[in-house]
């Protein structure tokens, strides 16, 4: 069938038995599933951005005891935010959260929005979260498309093309969609995703928003989680003593320091280091 055509009825009813099928048998047991608060729903899809839901579960519940609610996030230390965060990396996602709740607070009474365009104005909320917020707190029948999504409709619908496009997979999750139950329906989904890169070559690389991530040893990202886990160990520390404590080259460690400045996560001050 071509992506272009309309799916009869017939079509659309066998897609969803075999995502729903799937569910009932390989579905994931995971902790933010179990809720439809919204500030778990917007921690949860903070933390899954780039990062595995395996890896995320400890750190999600963790998080969650620790920062019960938005207000405890926005009046927290950024240092035991970040604290907490450590060992999921991509720590401008941990800063995003706090943001997000200090704006939620002050500009929202600690109500999270429950529409896409004024979730969109909240830092670390792009598009896709946003729509995801929306599915998973609120139940909305809105459109998504993340990475286990693409994998099911190219393996469905796209499997003798190379590249494809998310503008010619969304007219097919707009058809399918069970907007009954659509948090339901989108969980289903992703775990079928999920199950169908262990059972076949992954199909999501045929995606044209697939991007093979680069190694983590050696890398940029390796040198600011190490600045940064310094910093959440000690409350400030010299920049002369940062070049000894780290096995990186000082200008690696430098532009580090200046990266993670630039971006508010640390204060240099008088030759010294700190969280925010």
């Amino acid at each position: 069938m071509k992506s272009h055509e309309t799916l009869s009825q017939r079509d659309i009813t066998k897609f969803r038995k075999t995502v729903y099928k799937n569910w009932e048998n390989y579905g994931r047991d995971l902790p933010w599933r179990k809720t439809d608060n919204p500030y778990n729903i917007i921690v949860s899809e903070v933390m899954l951005q780039q990062t595995q839901a395996a890896r995320v579960v400890s750190k999600y519940e963790k998080f969650i005891t620790t920062f019960p609610d938005i207000e405890s996030l926005a009046q927290a230390p950024l240092h035991e935010v970040l604290s907490v965060w450590r060992g999921l990396g991509y720590n401008r996602r941990a800063l995003s959260l706090k943001r997000m709740a200090e704006k939620v607070v002050t500009l929202h009474d600690g109500r999270i929005p429950n529409n896409v365009t004024l979730l969109k104005t909240l830092p670390g909320i792009g598009n896709a979260t946003a729509h995801a917020v929306c599915a998973f707190a609120f139940n909305q029948p809105v459109i998504f498309i993340e990475t286990n999504i693409r994998t099911v409709f190219i393996h469905h619908f796209f499997s003798t093309k190379d590249k494809v496009t998310d503008s010619e997979i969304r007219p097919l999750v707009t058809q399918t969609l069970d907007s009954k139950n659509p948090r339901q329906w989108y969980n289903a989904l992703m775990d079928y995703g999920a199950t169908l890169k262990k059972d076949h070559p992954n199909p999501g690389r045929k995606s044209s928003h697939h991007k093979r991530q680069s190694p983590f040893e050696g890398s940029r990202r390796q040198v600011r989680g190490a600045v940064l886990g310094t910093l959440v160990e000690t409350t400030s520390i010299s920049l002369d003593a940062l070049f000894t404590a780290l096995p990186f080259d000082d200008s690696r460690i430098q532009l580090a320091v200046f990266q993670l400045e630039r971006e508010k996560l640390i204060v240099v001050k008088n030759g010294s280091v700190s969280i925010a």
